[in-house]
């Protein structure tokens, strides 16, 4: 047990635990009781303090939970818990394809079991002090059930094809394997809007007026095939604003939630939009897509270089080889790498936020909207509005707001 794979996966599981951990307490470190000068005309001191209790609370809550799966994970591994499950199974199930999807099914399920009492606080606690839940306990509940569903339709099928190529494919099963799971991604993109969207929000196609008329003005501009603008029930489960785009090629859609469209001026809206487009000009969405379906084939690739690796097994203590085992065991030792290539995708994003405003400055001629926007939904989502370095470096897809709101604020007017 006690060989090179036990304590590289050891040292993986710890030291991004570590990691992730002096992130969140330089975060809290960096944290200043004075507000910020761009954000006078927004906050007043005691929203301000709202909001870094808010950071505060949040940051706590995600330690102990970090902290909680890291015990948890090392206490089954440690104890013979994998062996244990595969023995189980071993004399339940004889068929291997049976057997994988069990495996993955339970460990995927005590996953999920131990996650919902967090899931539940973060909601019903946190989220309702800072007054931000609206979600009821059957709204909660049918979404968990929901979600539950479309993993055993969508997941367990995929999961099954993958299982059935390394075992029975052979030494190009990587290579299918990851085309079958970029084919799935797409198509799941592609049907997403239309099938799986609105089985958690209610989709409605905007009204006539003045903001509508304004997107539709401002896509012609940008020369965007706009179809469809929705507003979405956001407002059923959080005050949270968003706004996304949906659709693939020529068949564009755009969602705003409810409570974006009532917290903010027209022109707000359509910078917000304005800077969505921009990621569409300038390709970053391909951009995105590529690099996903790249990283998703170097870790095929490299799980093929991994089956049934017997040190890999030795280290969990798990007797007999297997496809699943293999699969399971290369997703723990491939950590470092997946939290590296992650933050490499975090350096990608946040380039692509700062040229998504300067589109949106550019096309509207007003800077000044976007970053009237940005201020409002910093406010309303209560942000931290000094996170450290460090902690935006590793984890933040896009750059702080201030930072934002800087760089616009350089754009000439008209």
């Amino acid at each position: 047990m006690f060989n090179a794979y036990f304590f590289f996966v050891l040292f993986a599981v710890i030291g991004i635990y570590l990691l992730d951990l002096s992130g969140r307490l330089f975060n809290l470190s960096a944290m200043r009781p004075d507000l910020p000068d761009e954000f006078s005309d927004v906050y007043d001191a005691e929203e301000y303090a709202r909001s870094q209790e808010y950071t505060r609370e949040g940051t706590r809550f995600a330690i102990v939970q970090e902290s909680f799966d890291v015990i948890v994970f090392l206490a089954f591994w440690w104890l013979g818990g994998f062996a244990w499950l595969d023995e189980l199974l071993r004399g339940f199930a004889e068929d291997s394809l049976l057997r994988g999807l069990l495996f993955i099914g339970v460990l995927y399920a005590a996953a999920q079991i131990l996650a919902q009492p967090f899931e539940i606080y973060s909601t019903f606690v946190i989220e309702e002090k800072y007054g931000f839940n609206k979600m009821t306990w059957r709204t909660f509940v049918a979404d968990l059930a929901k979600a539950l569903l479309l993993s055993l339709l969508l997941g367990v099928p995929l999961l099954a094809l993958v299982l059935f190529l390394f075992e029975f494919v052979g030494g190009l099963a990587w290579l299918y394997g990851w085309i079958a799971v970029t084919s799935f991604s797409l198509l799941l993109t592609y049907l997403a809007p239309q099938l799986i969207l609105p089985l958690f929000n209610k989709f409605t196609p905007l009204g006539e007026g003045e903001l509508k008329d304004s997107i539709r003005a401002t896509a012609e501009k940008c020369e965007f095939p706009l179809t469809e603008v929705y507003e979405i029930d956001g407002s059923r489960r959080s005050t949270k604003a968003n706004a996304f785009f949906t659709g693939l090629g020529r068949n564009k859609k755009i969602a705003l939630f409810d409570t974006l469209i009532e917290n903010h001026s027209v022109r707000e809206l359509v910078a917000v939009l304005a800077h969505e487009i921009g990621h569409y000009k300038k390709k970053h969405i391909t951009q995105a897509l590529v690099l996903s379906v790249l990283q998703t084939g170097v870790l095929f690739y490299m799980l093929g270089l991994f089956l049934n690796n017997r040190g890999l097994f030795d280290a969990f203590a798990v007797e007999e080889t297997s496809i699943y085992g293999s699969l399971i065991f290369f997703a723990l030792l491939f950590q470092p790498l997946n939290k590296l290539l992650g933050v490499g995708m975090m350096i990608v994003s946040r380039k692509n936020e700062y040229e998504a405003d300067a589109y949106a400055a550019e096309v509207t001629g007003h800077p000044e909207d976007l970053i009237k926007g940005l201020k409002r939904l910093s406010k309303e989502n209560l942000a931290n509005l000094t996170p450290h370095p460090f902690f935006v470096f590793m984890n933040y897809s896009h750059p702080p707001t201030l930072k934002r709101i800087k760089t616009l604020a350089s754009v000439p007017r008209e």
